[in-house]
């Protein structure tokens, strides 16, 4: 044994007088005491600080606020000691970003990441590998979740004896909370991933649904959605190799079972919209996964499956780091510089690939609870063959980037969230009256139920003007030749799924502020139209072709209304301009 671990050793059995060892001299997590049991929040913080306190190779530091009131902590390793971004990349080192527990019952992450960055600090055969890699890992994204700990909340799991509960302290799920941030947790780690803007990200999770024969599947990032340069390394390259090396690590991988019926009838590809880690990691142009262990496999499986699919990664890493590099400059490079972007996408059920599939059959019995039919797959009964995988998306909406946005600074919300992803913004030094296209909400649908603590906006219909408006000293200027464009379109295009505006930060805009009371504006509006033929002419032709309108005085004075210069001009006016031609503006 080296000097350098019999240091180690020494450091840790000071810091870690409760753990137990291995022959190796190599202390033991509490999974590997007992494979039933994952590390609790306290077990896992003393853990990483015992071991950067030992090693200059690890950096532990404590970031920003949660919704429990604690800091979101990131353990990076890095194997000269150099832990600041920008110095790693002149460098010419990769970045691979690993999330854990942002579903705390769903802890494998936790405990395969302690003992992977206890292994690549003490065992000499990940020395190589990180030459070219810095590792960030997360311990536990989603701390008020793995503070509440108990046994009973996974009904369908098998293990460990405790763990989290998926909502966090505001009993929301961090896995949609990426764009709209409603959470400390979610503000503060938007922030550590623009520090950090890894070049692949892994989100650690366990999954639900069917029962098969494999321990672990994989989400990778949507392909389609993902910018094609990293789409290509991607799906021809990197997605091969972390399935062959599983395979020989004795994990074999198939997609993400996600099922219309049964896995045996064909599985679709995930759309990863931008409000869940992998999609949010994706519009920050990095490739992205989230491995989901089998909810009924035991949990030492899942923990020792989670461990070799990030070895894999890391391996891939390192051999293939030119052609990550690669990639990921011409996907920077082509978001800064490409006119259109595509915000919405639906399932191409048109295309579909065949995947080789190991399940076991599904049948329906008489429930013993209902005496209705139930499903039960039958673990007597598996089977191997081929079955449909629906992995294609077809772009539903694009649009074109305009020369800038400008952006009122009364929606400083909106301003927060662009700063924490790095987004570069200006500001106006005067007012100005500048011409830009806007536009008017004509129609949307809304949830009939909070989701996510909002009642989220969809089909959103919109018509565009092009006018002259006023925009005040100390607006926000957002020009669209940066990195962070598609972060900028897909969330300030008031009809993309994950904008700001379907997740209600411009809700205002939707109420009327102003009224008439009708026997006031009867004599008004009799005027207007004497006034305004064309007016009368539009009122007549409505009232001929919509009976119900026709029948209705208050729904003809209102027309007359929406139509003069009383109605507010603001009223369903998305407040966000689009700059469509270079323009000289005040900036500071």
């Amino acid at each position: 044994m080296d000097l350098r671990i019999i240091s180690l050793t020494f450091v840790f059995i000071c810091y870690l007088m409760s753990y137990s060892f291995a022959q190796d001299g190599i202390p033991l997590i509490p999974f590997e005491q007992n494979e039933n049991r994952t590390a609790t929040y306290q077990e896992g913080i003393e853990f990483y600080e015992s071991l950067a306190k030992a090693s200059n190779q690890v950096e532990m530091r404590a970031w920003g606020n949660t919704d429990r009131g604690f800091p979101i902590h990131t353990v990076v390793f890095s194997s000269d000691g150099i832990f600041d971004p920008a110095t790693i990349r002149d460098k010419g080192k990769l970045v691979m970003f690993v999330n854990n527990a942002i579903h705390p019952g769903e802890p494998c992450g936790v405990d395969a990441s302690m003992m992977l960055m206890r292994d690549i600090v003490m065992k000499k055969e990940f020395s190589k590998e990180f030459e070219d890699i810095v590792m960030v890992v997360v311990p536990f994204y989603n701390i008020g979740g793995v503070l509440n700990r108990g046994s009973y909340s996974r009904a369908n799991q098998n293990g460990p004896m405790q763990y989290g509960f998926r909502g966090n302290s505001q009993n929301l799920d961090l896995n949609r909370d990426f764009i709209k941030c409603d959470t400390r947790n979610a503000q503060t780690f938007n922030q550590i991933y623009h520090h950090w803007s890894p070049d692949v990200f892994v989100d650690n999770h366990t999954s639900n649904g069917a029962d098969y024969q494999y321990t672990i599947t994989l989400i990778a990032t949507q392909h389609n959605k993902l910018d094609p340069h990293l789409a290509e390394y991607m799906q021809q390259q990197m997605l091969p190799q972390l399935y062959a090396k599983m395979e020989v690590k004795s994990w074999e991988m198939t997609p993400y079972v996600y099922a219309r019926n049964t896995p045996d009838d064909g599985i679709a590809g995930f759309l990863d919209l931008a409000r869940y880690s992998s999609g949010y990691a994706a519009i920050h142009n990095a490739i992205s996964f989230m491995p989901e262990t089998h909810m009924l496999k035991p949990f030492k499986d899942r923990v020792q499956s989670t461990y070799s699919f990030m070895t894999s990664v890391i391996e891939t890493m390192a051999t293939d780091k030119k052609a990550i590099q690669k990639a990921r400059k011409k996907a920077i490079k082509n978001t800064k510089e490409k006119a259109s972007f595509d915000i919405g996408w639906t399932l191409d059920m048109t295309r579909a690939d065949t995947i080789f599939f190991k399940g076991y059959s599904a049948e329906y019995q008489t429930s013993a609870v209902s005496s209705l039919q139930r499903l039960h797959y039958d673990r007597n009964r598996p089977y191997e063959k081929k079955i449909p995988h629906w992995n294609y998306y077809k772009t539903t909406q694009s649009v074109e980037k305009p020369e800038a946005y400008i952006i009122p600074q009364a929606f400083y919300e909106v301003i927060e969230r662009l700063e924490w992803n790095g987004v570069k913004m200006e500001r106006l030094t005067e007012d100005i009256d500048v011409e830009v296209e806007m536009y008017r909400i004509e129609d949307y649908e809304t949830t009939s139920y909070p989701y996510e603590k909002h009642y989220l906006h969809s089909r959103v219909e919109l018509s565009t003007q092009i006018q002259t408006w006023k925009y005040h000293k100390g607006d926000y200027v957002v020009y669209t030749d940066q990195a962070s464009n598609r972060y900028i379109v897909e969330t300030l295009e008031p009809h993309a799924p994950d904008s700001y505006f379907a997740w209600n930060f411009f809700d205002g805009i939707l109420m009327q502020k102003e009224h008439f009371s009708a026997y006031v504006f009867e004599d008004i509006a009799a005027d207007i139209l004497n006034d305004n033929k064309e007016l009368r002419k539009e009122l007549e032709k409505k009232k001929r072709e919509d009976g119900k309108f026709a029948n209705s005085a208050r729904a003809q004075l209102d027309f007359v209304y929406k139509n003069s210069p009383y109605y507010e001009p603001t009223h369903k006016l998305y407040p966000v301009g689009r700059l469509l031609k270079k323009t000289k503006l005040p900036l500071e």
